[in-house]
């Protein structure tokens, strides 16, 4: 699925500082039976975008024309990477779809080689174009130094996976690269041929070490050396961790990686001293709790988002100028939020790991929510039942009070005024 289309900023800029802007060319082609096996061997990779037919209302017919021209701005900027980029009609271009493997209308495949990558991030020029440009890198990435080391210790939002070897040409790399181009450029993956590197790593020769991001330690993989398969199938069980940080790379993969349908979210500006405070607690208290099969929660960082900011405000009835965690439904957003009473002062680590807890037994759950509101509506129901019960009442008694002089009866109408406001 794709979100909101964004374009590369076009206002004036000095010389050196300028964003390009869409210069009028087409370069984005319309695949089809005839032209699509030309396309996937002329590009070293060929970028589609599988989209519904073209509607009628005008409002969709601009939508539409906003993410081609996202395409068109991107293939404007990677022309000389010799990189493609095609439009799919789901019910025009059927045959192509089918024979191409597409079927998800509103994504984009990047064919490379002999592998099919769907793009699941947010369909942005910027976004799009990095996710490609790592696509293009190797797969593995060799760490030769002290100072490369330093750089890869510093990327504790990602997963990485590190392996030492003896030399390019072992066969034992070879799977560990193979392995590689099945998860790129979602999964980092790092090896190094120094004794001295492998040393700092703690790692043995063609032992592979697992990070799952926020870890203070790895996992080394069991049973070394390893087959591509095997490492396959160790990523592919580990591959959703206790903490995340939603992407704008791989946003929407994430968002449909849910336990039983929900998601634990936390919002924290990382940037803001409470927010930092907030993450540093999430942290401590992923790590006490890694061994839980069923905990993974998703931290998303607003400023990361801004665009989506009123959104989420709106729709989950939270600020997030604070930081925030609950549980969201991810087939009608409903949510729980958790409560913190005191504005100043945080959810210390034992308080939040007891709220997971409660998530996770299911004491807290959208569900609930969903039942107070029946409730609510049920109160106001016996409410409007019991002003009806007391009119008809306040009725009786004035028949009763006919006889009575006028004076009383003044008395009697304050009182029922009285009643009114009591109720």
């Amino acid at each position: 699925p794709l979100a909101t289309c964004s374009l590369a900023l076009v206002a004036p800029a000095e010389k050196g500082l300028e964003f390009p802007r869409y210069d009028g060319k087409d370069r984005v082609l319309d695949i089809n039976d005839r032209n699509y096996r030309k396309a996937m061997n002329k590009y070293s990779m060929l970028c589609l975008l599988y989209h519904e037919p073209i509607p009628d209302s005008k409002e969709l017919q601009k939508k539409h024309q906003m993410t081609e021209m996202v395409l068109e701005l991107v293939a404007q900027v990677l022309e000389e990477k010799d990189i493609g980029f095609g439009m799919v009609d789901a019910k025009k271009d059927a045959k192509v779809a089918k024979k191409l493997g597409l079927d998800e209308v509103d994504s984009v495949y990047v064919f490379k080689e002999d592998r099919v990558i769907e793009f699941d991030g947010l369909l942005s020029a910027n976004t799009m174009t990095e996710f490609l440009l790592d696509l293009l890198e190797d797969p593995v990435e060799v760490l030769d130094n002290a100072l490369e080391l330093k750089a890869f210790n510093r990327m504790d939002e990602e997963i990485r996976l590190v392996g030492f070897f003896k030399n390019q040409e072992s066969e034992h790399f070879e799977a560990f690269k193979e392995a590689a181009e099945q998860f790129q450029p979602y999964i980092k993956f790092f090896a190094t041929f120094e004794k001295t590197v492998a040393k700092q790593l703690t790692l043995k020769m063609n032992e592979v070490d697992f990070y799952e991001p926020f870890m203070e330690e790895p996992v080394t993989i069991p049973e070394k050396p390893h087959s591509e398969e095997e490492l396959v199938a160790f990523i592919t069980k580990h591959r959703r961790p206790t903490l995340r940080k939603l992407r704008a790379e791989d946003m929407f993969e994430t968002w449909e990686d849910d336990i039983e349908g929900i998601h634990i979210v936390a919002f924290a500006e990382e940037e803001d001293p409470d927010g930092f405070e907030f993450l540093e607690i999430l942290k401590e208290v992923a790590r006490d709790n890694t061994h839980l099969p069923d905990l993974s929660i998703v931290w998303i960082d607003p400023d990361d988002f801004s665009l989506l900011i009123p959104y989420w405000e709106k729709t989950f009835k939270v600020d997030l100028f604070r930081p925030q965690i609950g549980v969201v439904n991810v087939t009608d957003a409903d949510s729980v939020w958790m409560a913190m009473d005191d504005e100043e002062d945080l959810p210390t680590a034992q308080e939040l790991e007891d709220w997971i807890e409660d998530v996770l037994s299911g004491k807290v759950n959208t569900e609930d929510d969903d039942e107070e509101d029946d409730d609510d509506d049920d109160d106001d129901d016996d409410d409007d039942d019991d002003d009806d019960d007391e009119d008809d009442d306040d009725d009786d008694d004035d028949d009763d009070d006919d006889d009575d002089d006028s004076d009383e009866d003044e008395d009697d109408d304050d009182d029922d005024d009285d009643d009114d406001d009591d109720e």
